[in-house]
């Protein structure tokens, strides 16, 4: 027996509501489109399902908002799909395991005894019950930090990369975050250690800082004037001692930094 897909919540912001789809072969098409914008026959090929069951499937979410599709510019016959609606997020509703992060004494540890920043620790087990529960809210972390990575960045800003990341690492000691060292190349490598998101969060083999990687897009997108890719290589929840950022900007060299 296959392990039953979460189930994967979408916006639909023309219409103000919230689509949950549940159909296995609708979640995986839906996968497939979250990665890239992709033509019918491919659809179809990757599913392994008919054409006609996709067909159907690619209707009733073009009915609800969650996907439409363009014309293929060359040969008018193709249809491309890609996603119209924004991925909230997924709830796995398999058997919750309680988890180590979520009992009292490790609570009492940790949140009254030691020395950690409250909040940051409220942060910790607010997450740390939401992966015990399988409440996956990723996508509105990253996006909650891209907004405060743009909203913090004039207070950050200068022009010579060097001084910016200075003043990057400066106010995220100051604010409790970690310590943030650096290293500028054709690829910008952020190293955290004491991360504020995930020092204390169970080990997953996963990534699990979303809200410092939007935070990381939202000042380097500023900064370039540019879309930039900002991969999370390496992660307390990893088995990490540290959390390694990959900051790398669209279509540009960092030649002047070399």
């Amino acid at each position: 027996m296959s392990e039953q897909k979460p189930i994967q919540i979408f916006s639909d912001s023309t219409e103000l509501r919230v689509n949950v789809v549940k159909s296995p072969v609708k979640l995986t098409i839906l996968e497939m489109l979250r990665d890239r914008d992709m033509e019918f026959d491919e659809i179809v090929i990757n599913t392994g399902k008919s054409k006609s069951t996709v067909s159907v499937h690619l209707k009733n979410l073009r009915e609800n908002g969650i996907i439409s599709y363009r014309m293929h510019p060359i040969d008018n016959r193709k249809k491309i799909f890609y996603l119209n609606s924004k991925y909230l997020g997924s709830v796995n509703f398999s058997e919750p395991k309680e988890l180590e992060e979520t009992q009292s004494d490790y609570l009492i540890r940790n949140i009254v005894e030691g020395d950690g920043q409250f909040s940051t620790l409220l942060f910790h087990t607010l997450k740390a019950m939401l992966i015990q529960e399988g409440i996956n809210i990723d996508p509105i972390l990253k996006s909650t930090g891209n907004q405060i990575g743009k909203s913090i960045f004039y207070k950050l800003y200068n022009e010579d990369l060097d001084i910016f990341m200075d003043n990057l690492s400066k106010f995220w000691e100051k604010k409790g975050l970690g310590r943030l060292t650096f290293e500028i190349g054709q690829i910008i490598k952020i190293i955290i250690y004491d991360c504020f998101e995930c020092e204390l969060l169970p080990k997953t083999g996963k990534p699990a800082c979303f809200l410092d990687t939007g935070i990381m897009e939202g000042l380097f997108t500023e900064f370039f004037k540019l879309p930039v890719s900002v991969i999370e290589t390496q992660c307390y929840t990893m088995g990490d001692g540290k959390c390694v950022f990959e900051v790398e900007p669209q279509s540009i060299k960092l030649t002047n930094h070399l």
